[in-house]
């Protein structure tokens, strides 16, 4: 007896599924007619005749004459080749030609067996018979090259076959006398990353591509070496195009952006810069000072363009010119400010800077980094020790010299435009608000890793109490900036569901009584760390305690049992603090417990084992304490965090602190609980014990938010959070969504729940139920100029040009699905006025798109359009807002639209609606490389199945510019966002680049504008 589960087929999927169900009957059909057959050409000829019978059915039900063409020869017979005889020796002398050993239609295993083909051999074998190649390898020698060269000669000399390489510096393992004779070949292109600390790339794949269809790669552990080719025990997998289309195609995809990322640079003849960078990262000798080098072009990452965005958001949009940058060590707060300055200086050509920092070697690197980053090898004086300037107008200056030198006297408040000040959790110092009492510039700017004091006295006073910008914490260890985490969830024996809880949380003194001297849990946790770590004698642990007692008590347990530890709290002085990290990094003690964050006390990169001894409520304390081991250090695999969870009050935020480890994912906490965390940073893992687990699944229930929860806390609102009773409001108090206030069931709005809560009064309102359902096609709103005019309609009515026409029918058809006159409205206006009429109504509307405007983090661009269109690039709308805006529904009609694609023929337009993730799996390989970003200008696009080359459809598109049509891209990650339909982002018009295939077509489009940097990581599912 056995129990099965049943899952719905995805539809994107089924083809795939189908069509590998069906080869597997037809093999085994196509078995049985050879069994019965009684001669070997009988039996081929009658599998020869099965197999185009279903051909012909397949035709006949498509009425597709390409299908007649796929019948197979009744002569039985295989290509094994094809090629040129014109202008070739073939015409004169029969040749055998050349082919691997292996089959090119057929995966094989290579593990170094001597019973099995060379793998050089193969090699050479796939180099003479490919059209192009492509090899990604974390390095080449020149031992590995030599043997190889010859055939590459060939290929890309006498055959003419284009060769591109990509490889590192890592290690400095790379020999660049390769580099050299591998730039020599004609039709070859090499490029090479040069970050030698934390190189990513550890590939080692080579892909043969043939235009008959029959491409072939292997994939293992191969680097372009002779032992790794001839003698060493190497795992190769060749895997071809006809048994593994799906990975063949994500190769390309893979290689292709990894090729246009700017993190390898081109070794072309010409290109001296790059040629003198490779020599000097693969020079194994260290350089004692670091040549300072202006001309080269120095671009951000895009996670760094990220915050370069959200920072001209809160100046342009939002008004505020104090900004803080948040982001970890590493991430190159720096190079950030000297980009921004460069943006300010277009504004300001003559713009004075004053750039503070506490340390004379951090001045100087900056120095360094504006100075390249503006190309301006003059640009700066320091200010700091043995420096003194010539002029005060561009100044790197240490916050004791500004003081000692009496700055505030020999300048005046406003003479700066621009202040940057480093690190800035100093800034509550008396030295530094002194200057920052003083000055009065345009812009100031506050870079910190840790916004967060152990005196709690907030940084965040000087910035109206906002950051700007914050690098997530995923993306910082995806980029290898802050080290992953191993993140354990260990059963507790203390039940915590009888301790008073208020608005701030667990009342500190009950915790205090129920840890201190519980000896059961303090044995449970030193179990627990030994069960976890590798060896007692490498952790470099950090306690953290929920009170003072807590702590020395946890410090002396530890002792007793021959652990060496100390406790720190607020009462130690600066030197138990320094001696107290100074034993901690030389192994003398294994635990430091603390009480609060410690900032500039426990500041100690080699710590690898966090503790979470108490509860923490404040999920900013919570990922302030878990910074403290994030950092990098030498022989730092990653960082074991140990959770200890009991029974919690049902209001504990576990969900926001998984959240905050997870990042923005399609799944909720409670499916990653249960299915597992299968969407983490790189090297990170979560893993609950079995109890652990059921106490936060339990909690993840209860605390779940719901309507009535909601009427609760809007109840009580103004009392407990001392604000008055917005939308805005309540969402920041609460740190909420809007999809997390309105639900799923579209059953909900915030007026309504201010009448069920007792605070405000009971009203009617006909299309009350409406809005609920339809409100949600508002939450996406990023448009400033949609947003404005929306505030001043919804008010008056107003419309007065045709562009504000079309914003108006974008906002009717986001709550109606049918014309005007369809519904009773003489117009479109009167449908709208219908809504409005309801005070109520109006206010819930009004305060949905004040919250979208609060929400704004990009600065959208103009419409690229030479007709009237309110649509704006990088705004996002749904699929009804869009075709409002082309004015396909207006006054009179909204047709049926269904497909993918939409040409406008008087706009002569076309318009691409693309989801990147089709499937609704996690993961599906077979439609992932479908559609996506190369990089953040090259999108690769793919047309519906029966499209060829040479449709009418297909040559518009490519022939574009010579017609003067437009092609606009709109994209979305997803086909849902939680229980709403997704929208869609305006990427802006595009230019044709290149194409290949037919039925589909795959065409490689050219942005008009740069994709926003916080969407290349998904759009380009390779980024680095």
């Amino acid at each position: 007896m056995y129990a099965i589960d049943l899952d719905k087929m995805d539809f994107e999927e089924a083809k795939t599924y189908f069509a590998s169900y069906i080869s597997e009957v037809t093999k085994k059909a196509l078995s049985y007619i050879r069994e019965d057959a009684k001669e070997d050409e009988e039996a081929l000829l009658l599998q020869i005749q099965t197999c185009n019978q279903i051909i012909q059915l397949l035709n006949s039900k498509l009425h597709d004459e390409d299908f007649v063409n796929l019948q197979l020869d009744e002569r039985g017979e295989i290509l094994t080749s094809v090629y040129k005889k014109l202008n070739s020796v073939r015409t004169v002398r029969k040749e055998k030609p050349t082919r691997p050993i292996t089959s090119i239609s057929q995966s094989s295993l290579f593990t170094g067996s001597q019973y099995e083909p060379n793998m050089l051999e193969e090699l050479k074998k796939e180099i003479a018979s490919s059209d192009e190649i492509e090899w990604i390898v974390s390095f080449i020698k020149w031992s590995g090259l030599r043997i190889i060269l010859n055939e590459l000669r060939d290929f890309t000399i006498e055959r003419g076959g284009r060769l591109r390489i990509i490889t590192t510096s890592y290690m400095e393992a790379t020999d660049y006398k390769a580099l050299v004779e591998l730039s020599k070949l004609p039709n070859t292109e090499v490029r090479v990353s040069l970050d030698k600390q934390r190189t990513r790339l550890h590939a080692k794949a080579y892909l043969f591509k043939r235009d008959s269809g029959f491409s072939t790669a292997y994939i293992g552990s191969s680097n372009l070496s002779n032992p790794a080719l001839t003698s060493g025990l190497e795992w190769n997998l060749k895997i071809t195009e006809r048994d593994s289309f799906d990975v063949l195609r994500k190769f390309g995809a893979t290689f292709e952006s990894y090729w246009n990322d700017e993190e390898f640079k081109s070794l072309l003849p010409d290109e001296h810069e790059n040629w003198e960078m490779v020599q000097y990262s693969l020079s194994k000798e260290t350089v004692a000072e670091e040549t300072e080098q202006y001309y080269f072009d120095i671009q951000p990452y895009h996670y760094q363009k990220e915050i370069l965005d959200e920072l001209e958001v809160e100046r342009v949009i939002h008004g505020q010119m104090k900004n803080l940058v948040v982001a970890a060590t590493g991430v190159g707060k720096t190079v950030i400010s000297a980009f921004d300055f460069k943006r300010f200086l277009k504004q300001k050509p003559n713009a004075k800077l004053l750039f503070i920092a506490h340390r004379e070697e951090i001045l100087r690197q900056s120095l360094v980094t504006f100075r390249t980053i503006l190309k301006d090898a003059n640009f700066g004086e320091m200010f700091v020790g043995k420096h003194e300037p010539k002029s005060f107008d561009q100044l790197f200056m240490s916050i004791q010299s500004w003081n000692s030198k009496k700055m505030s006297e020999n300048t005046t408040f406003d003479f700066y435009d621009y202040i940057i000040v480093d690190e800035f959790h100093h800034a509550t110092a008396p030295s530094y608000r002194a200057l920052l009492d003083f000055y009065q510039p345009t812009i100031l700017l506050g870079l910190t890793a840790t916004p967060e004091r152990m005196d709690n006295d907030s940084i965040l006073s000087y910035f109206n109490d906002r950051i700007a910008a914050e690098m997530r914490l995923t993306e910082a260890i995806n980029r290898k900036l802050l080290s992953p985490f191993h993140y354990f969830c260990v059963t507790d024996n203390v039940d915590l569901t009888s301790i008073k809880w208020s608005r701030k949380g667990y009342d500190i003194g009950e915790l205090t009584n129920i840890y201190t001297a519980n000896h059961r849990r303090s044995d449970l946790v030193i179990q627990s760390i030994k069960r976890y770590v590798t060896s007692l004698n490498e952790v470099k642990a950090l306690g953290f305690c929920v009170s003072v007692d807590h702590a020395k008590y946890m410090s002396t347990y530890f002792n007793q049992k021959n652990i060496p530890s100390i406790s720190l709290h607020g009462k130690s002085s600066p030197e138990e603090r320094v001696v107290a990290q100074r034993k901690l990094v030389s192994g003398e003690i294994n635990f430091i417990f603390v009480v609060d964050l410690y900032n500039e006390g426990i500041d100690i990169p080699e710590i690898n084992t966090v503790l979470f001894l108490r509860p923490t409520e404040s999920l900013t304390v919570f990922l302030q304490q878990l910074g403290r081991g994030l950092r990098l250090a030498d022989d730092k695999e990653c960082l074991t965090v140990l959770d200890f969870v009991g029974q919690a009050h049902k209001n504990y935020p576990f969900e926001e602190k998984f959240r905050s480890l997870v990042g923005k994912t399609k799944h909720s906490i409670h499916h990653y609980i249960e299915n597992g965390f299968f969407h983490l940073p790189k090297g990170s893992v979560i893993q609950m014990e079995k109890q652990a687990k059921e106490y936060i699944l339990r909690n993840i229930k209860e605390a779940r938010i719901n309507k009535q929860n909601l009427i609760a806390k809007i109840k009580h609102f103004e009392a407990d959070s001392g604000r008055r009773l917005t939308l805005k409001n309540f969402l920041q108090y609460y740190h909420l969504s809007l999809a997390d206030v309105y639900g799923s069931q579209k059953n909900r709005s915030f007026e309504r729940m201010k009448v069920e809560a007792g605070v405000t009064k009971e009203y009617k309102a006909e299309y009350e139920d409406l809005l609920m359902k339809k409100i949600h096609k508002l939450f996406h709103l990023d448009s400033l100029d949609l947003i404005s005019f929306y505030k001043k309609y919804i008010e008056k009515t107003d419309v007065n040009t045709e562009e504000e026409q079309r914003m108006e029918a974008m906002l009717y058809y986001s709550f109606f699905s049918k014309p005007p006159r369809d519904l009773g409205f003489s117009s479109i206006k009167e449908g709208l006025r219908e809504i409005l009429t309801s005070q109520a109504l109006k206010d819930e509307i009004l305060q949905v798109i004040e919250v979208c405007f609060e929400n704004l983090r990009l600065l959208e661009k103009k419409s690229p359009f030479d007709f009237v269109s309110p649509l704006r690039v990088h705004a996002h709308y749904t699929i009804d807002q869009i075709l409002a805006a082309f004015g396909y529904y207006n006054e009179k009609q909204k047709p049926a639209f269904r497909e993918g694609v939409k040409y406008f023929e008087e706009e002569k337009t076309d318009v691409f609606f693309v989801t990147l993730n089709k499937s609704d799996k996690d993961f599906s390989p077979s439609t992932l490389y479908e559609d996506y970003a190369i990089n953040e200008q090259l999108f690769h696009w793919q047309s519906q199945s029966r499209t060829s080359d040479t449709s009418p459809t297909a040559i518009r598109l490519f022939n574009h510019r010579k017609t003067n049509n437009q092609i606009s891209i709109f994209i979305r990650e997803y086909r849902n966002e939680g229980p709403y339909t997704s929208p869609f982002i305006f990427l802006g018009t595009a230019d044709y680049v290149k194409h290949e295939g037919s039925k589909p077509v795959s065409i490689i489009w050219k942005l008009h504008e740069p994709m926003p940097a916080y969407l290349v990581s998904s759009a380009n599912k390779n980024v680095l």
